[in-house]
């Protein structure tokens, strides 16, 4: 059984969204390969009184139950991610290829793309790659092996035990969030495909909840009705989401994000940034 199989999902995206399939095709042989990939670790296997007394303490699973991915596990999916990025950011290629040879030479462990505070990976400080870049690069070589990791933990997580901006499982920034059709805010994580609850009336990156720094930013394209984009003047981050008792056939998170690049063009445009932005805005810019 696949571990991450978004492939019809991005099919009727492309569908609906014709004129970006051939800037979005270049995420197409990720999804192929996260949707064939094996399992490269055990499942944590935490009961819920284990998960809780971790979020109780606002301290995300991954911080004292780390999966342990080897280095050979992830490589058929990092080769797949390095090209891609390698593809549509040649500005990048010399930090890549710094990365795969430290990789190669063993320098660099899967744990090195792990969330730290506020980001995802910190191979940007030694290796001269944006921390754009590196979050794309551990979503892309790491999502099916942490999301197969924290699959067992989900059922434990209700809606009360998180309140902060992160995951509570891997500790990454949300990707996403959903409008639920009871109106509150899921916010999402690529990085593990995780979902929790979070207030609509405060940001996720800075925990900013002044009202007056809480802005939103609509479209009034019929096909984009129901999307919108969360900003915060305090830290200028912004939030693509959807509110699915609008656009009640919006896909899964990652699949809405990916396939949006005009939504984070607007937000780039309009002076706010994210922690990890799709890796093809030029490309559709062009």
């Amino acid at each position: 059984m696949a571990i991450v199989d978004l492939r019809d999902a991005w099919a009727d995206l492309l569908r609906r969204r014709p004129a970006l399939a051939g800037t979005l095709s270049v995420y197409e042989r990720v999804l192929q390969h996260w949707a064939t990939a094996p399992p490269v670790t055990l499942p944590l296997g935490w009961d819920a009184a284990e998960c809780r007394t971790r979020w109780a303490r606002s301290v995300p699973l991954i911080a004292e139950a780390p999966p342990a991915l080897d280095v050979a596990g992830t490589e058929e999916s990092l080769s797949q991610v390095l090209e891609l990025v390698a593809g549509v950011r040649p500005d990048t290629v010399p930090g890549l290829q710094r990365f795969a040879e430290a990789w190669d030479r063993r320098d660099l462990a899967p744990a090195a793309l792990f969330p730290e505070r506020g980001r995802i990976g910190t191979l940007d400080d030694a290796g001269g790659l944006d921390a754009d870049v590196v979050a794309f690069i551990a979503v892309g070589s790491l999502r099916p092996a942490l999301d197969h990791y924290f699959s067992a933990c989900r059922e434990h997580l209700r809606d009360h035990d998180w309140a902060l901006g992160v995951c509570p499982f891997c500790g990454a920034p949300p990707g996403f969030s959903d409008v639920t059709d009871d109106g509150r805010r899921r916010l999402a994580c690529h990085l593990c495909g995780a979902a929790w609850i979070f207030t609509r009336l405060r940001c996720p990156f800075c925990g900013n909840e002044e009202t007056k720094d809480l802005g939103r930013l609509d479209f009034e394209a019929a096909a984009d009705q129901g999307y919108f984009i969360s900003t915060c003047t305090q830290c200028r981050a912004y939030l693509k989401e959807v509110d699915r008792r609008v656009r009640w056939n919006a896909g899964p998170a990652l699949v809405e994000d990916w396939g949006s690049p005009h939504f984070d063009l607007a937000a780039a445009g309009a002076g706010y940034w994210r922690p990890a932005a799709p890796m093809i805005l030029h490309r559709a810019d062009s």
